[in-house]
Parts: structure tokens; sequence; C-alpha cells
């Protein structure tokens, strides 16, 4: 009984962070990111820059270095050498096993390609704390919020919770962080797992906030749709993060395991 709970837990999860289908649209992008040299991807509309924000101590993430994306599975010739010309070396896929099975990455010749599946088993299925309670706050949550996706309000919390989002959203940092070029990350629809990714990332970073809802938010303009996401369930995960850490630098630190090398060199190469 106890291996069946666990199993529809874990489908609840990949549920609940399922990407929807793409949508092809290419807006005009404000508020928030300078993004003076723009990649577009014809068969990945949500693709884009996550530097150009300002931090709070005055610097700004440098853009051109890393990429935030939807899946990279149907990427055109052209699409391919756009990455190529942009410097990318390596592709971090958060997607699950089945979505990779059924979607593999067509990338570039020589682009290394890394797993994080951020709902993997690999490192076994633990929780930091006991499942009824994340679940219980997740159903309030979504009665209260005014989320329209009950199973976003639930996944969101649980990405915090999972040891093995822990493993994988630690993998993504680490990589980013020691990739001498150009780093591409994604999930499915690039707004979920994609989105609390570009949210660590920015975080370490020093960017406020404030600015890395507006990143967050800007999936609903590249997907073309009005709620492709919605802020309540990113304020979901950030309060996961303040209730079992406190604040996201204990987050990232005990949670993640980031080391300060880490953080030091990501913020080295990242920042000007």
């Amino acid at each position: 009984m106890r291996s069946l709970r666990l199993s529809r837990l874990r489908h609840a999860m990949v549920v609940g962070i399922a990407a929807v289908t793409m949508l092809g649209f290419a807006p005009t992008i404000g508020s928030g990111a300078a993004e003076a040299a723009t990649v577009r991807l014809d068969a990945a509309s949500n693709f884009r820059d996550i530097g150009g924000y300002q931090t709070v101590d005055g610097k700004t993430v440098r853009s051109g270095l890393v990429f935030r994306s939807n899946k990279l599975s149907s990427l055109t010739a052209s699409d391919q050498q756009k990455l190529t010309d942009a410097g990318i070396t390596l592709d971090v896929d958060l997607r699950n096993a089945s979505e990779r099975q059924e979607a593999p990455d067509q990338i570039p010749p020589g682009m290394r390609y890394q797993v994080a599946d951020v709902v993997g088993i690999n490192h076994g299925i633990w929780f930091h704390e006991f499942v009824p309670i994340t679940l219980g706050r997740a159903l309030i949550d979504y009665y209260t919020s005014g989320s329209s996706n009950l199973g976003q309000s639930v996944g969101y919390p649980f990405m915090v919770s999972y040891r093995g989002s822990d493993f994988a959203f630690g993998d993504l940092v680490k990589a980013v962080a020691r990739n001498d070029g150009g780093t591409v990350f994604h999930c499915s629809a690039g707004k979920d797992r994609t989105g609390w990714g570009a949210a660590i990332l920015l975080s370490i970073l020093g960017v406020p906030r404030a600015s890395i809802e507006a990143d967050f938010m800007k999936s609903n303009a590249y997907l073309g749709r009005e709620k492709a996401v919605e802020l309540s369930w990113l304020t979901a995960a950030y309060d996961q993060v303040k209730r079992l850490y406190g604040t996201m630098d204990r987050y990232i630190r005990y949670g993640l395991r980031i080391d300060q090398a880490t953080i030091t060199a990501l913020r080295a190469r990242l920042l000007s």
C-alpha cells in the first residue's frame, strides 16, 4: 500500500508540474531584462535569455550566457545554428524520463547534454515534511489564492519539498557555474520547472524578487496564453521555502547543497 501511495503521489507531482502544449508566438517583451541581443527560436517559443536584470547591489546579470526554454525536441536546422552561433555549449534537461523518451532533444552536434530530472527517483522518494501536510496547505492555498489550476498549486511546493528536486536544481546551478560556454535549461513548456530553476539562479545572483516574478510571468506572453503561469504558483514555492528553510539563501545552501565556491563562481561568471 505504501508503494502504491508513493506511486500515486509521484504521478500527482508530475501532473502538477506537467507542461502544456507549446504555442508558436514571438511577442515583443519589455518590463525587466535588457534584451539587446535577442535570440529567438522558431520551434521553441519560450526560449529566452535570463540576462539583463539589475541586482540589489547595482550589478547586472550578463546576457548571452544562460537561457531558459521550453522543449527542444523540434528544433529546425536554423534553430540549431542559432544555438551554435550564440555560443551555447550545454543543454540541461529538467524533464522526466517519459518526456525525454517521447520528445528527445534535437541539439547541434557537439553540444553537451545533461539530465536534471526534477521528479526523478534516483535518490529515493523522500520529502522534507510529512506529505499530507504539504498537500493540505496546497489545497488551502488553491482555494484562497484564486489559482485556476489545482495541479500547479500542488506541484510548486513539492518542487521545494521533494528530495529529488533538490538534486536536480542543485545540479542545474552547478552546471551553469562550471560551464565555459552558454547554457540552456528547459522542461516541456519552459514555465514551471524551468520557472523555478530561473528563480533559483536569479536569487543566487541577487536579483530582487519583483524582477524574478516579472521574468516568471513573461511565459504568458511567450506562450501566447493568458494563464500559462499564475503568480500564486510561484508564491506557493516561495512560501514552502520560508516554511522549511526560512530564507532562499538557506534553501540554496542546505536544501540544494550549493557551496560558497559554486555561488562565488556563478556570480563571478554572470555578473558585471
